[in-house]
């Protein structure tokens, strides 16, 4: 088939190796001037990395692999402990931090030169009964059998399919950057998830002596922002104990960023004839989960095996993708709402949750991982 892509971000460029690899014949189509090369690191779970790998993706060589995570209070003390090291042992596929420059430049290698035409923004799609029509900034159109919006949290594809309004403010904002700190934490393989009154602080090691930190605080869109964003931060949480107050020392102006964040409900349907969506346009959700990215490699994954079963009506086959999705996104999508990463739960109780419970939670997410003897793409 001839299929459209709108957006070259994760999603984008993961279902274009897809499909490439599937026999059709791809066009992608990206807003921004160029491949992106900001942003911070992305935690790519035992789910997400199993994606990447029937993609053909290594992840040798990059990030930082994190076999255990510690959610501590403000003052030290330890709530709870998670073993991710044993998904990967049941799995084989290791929990890595890797920045987003990174994870694009793997997804990338190897796909054709022309296959992304950048500064070409979707201004509308329209269709009929055989075929996709979608309509770009510069005036110019495209026609194919198939349109996927991979086109992110403010999605145009997803507006002409929903309407407007569909994703709402959620409760916080994060502050965030990957930076070279040298301490302890940053060559391990353990990440830190500290909560208090003041909000969250999240410490992960990225590789090549990365660490990749964030600030949650309560936040809203009519909330003006600092003035000196870092003093802010420095104010309210580097009383907390170690390795906090390091961090914020250690950290610059210049390696902080912010987004806010939003959720939408996840519908059981979610595309409409030959278009479909994907990743952030179909189910954006705040980052507590840190299933982002890899609930958009899992949409992929199930897409393609969608698709290659075939069929008279192709857009069975993206009903049937959405269907198969919904009840794992759904329950990921509804958890990362209520925020559990800043949860203060007490430590008696955060100590009688097995270490073992991320993988049942994994398996419960994930299509991939609950899939039997699932096979590579």
């Amino acid at each position: 088939m001839d299929v459209l892509v709108m957006g070259a971000g994760v999603g984008g460029l993961a279902v274009a190796r897809g499909l490439l690899a599937a026999g059709h014949r791809v066009r992608v189509y990206e807003q921004a001037p160029g491949r992106r090369t900001s942003g911070a690191a992305l935690t790519i779970f035992t789910n997400g990395h199993a994606v990447l790998n029937d993609l053909g993706v290594s992840l040798d060589g990059v990030g930082g692999r994190v076999d255990r995570i510690d959610a501590m209070t403000s003052d030290g003390r330890l709530r709870t402990r998670v073993s991710v090291a044993h998904a990967a042992d049941r799995f084989g596929f290791d929990t890595k931090a890797i920045s987003r420059r990174d994870l694009l430049d793997r997804l990338a290698d190897g796909l054709p030169d022309d296959l992304i035409q950048y500064g070409v923004g979707c201004r509308s799609v329209t269709q009929d009964d055989g075929q996709v029509t979608a309509t770009f900034s510069d005036g110019s159109t495209a026609k194919a059998d198939l349109l996927i919006g991979a086109d992110g949290h403010h999605s145009v594809v997803r507006r002409q399919l929903w309407g407007d309004g569909t994703v709402q403010p959620a409760t916080f904002g994060t502050w965030q950057g990957l930076s070279a700190i040298d301490i302890p934490l940053t060559h391990s393989h353990l990440s830190l998830m500290i909560t208090g009154r003041e909000g969250a602080c999240g410490l992960m090691p990225a590789g090549d002596g990365m660490l990749q930190w964030w600030f949650d605080v309560r936040w809203s869109p009519t909330d003006p922002r600092p003035m000196a964003p870092l003093a802010e931060l420095r104010r309210r949480f580097g009383h907390w104990a170690s390795p906090v107050p390091e961090v914020l020392a250690a950290a610059s102006e210049d390696d902080l960023n912010f987004f806010g964040h939003h959720w939408n409900k996840v519908r059981r349907v979610w595309g409409e004839g030959r278009i479909t969506l994907l990743g952030d346009a179909a189910h954006t959700m705040p980052p507590t989960l840190g299933q982002g990215a890899n609930q958009t490699l899992e949409d992929v994954w199930v897409l393609m095996r969608e698709l290659a079963k075939g069929g008279a009506d192709p857009a069975v086959r993206l009903r049937a993708y959405e269907k198969a999705r919904y009840p794992h996104i759904s329950l990921v999508s509804g958890m990362a709402r209520r925020n559990p990463a800043n949860w203060r739960i007490p430590p008696l109780i955060g100590r009688l949750f097995p270490e073992t419970s991320q993988t049942t939670m994994l398996i419960r997410y994930s299509n991939r991982l609950s899939a039997p003897a699932a096979k590579p793409l």
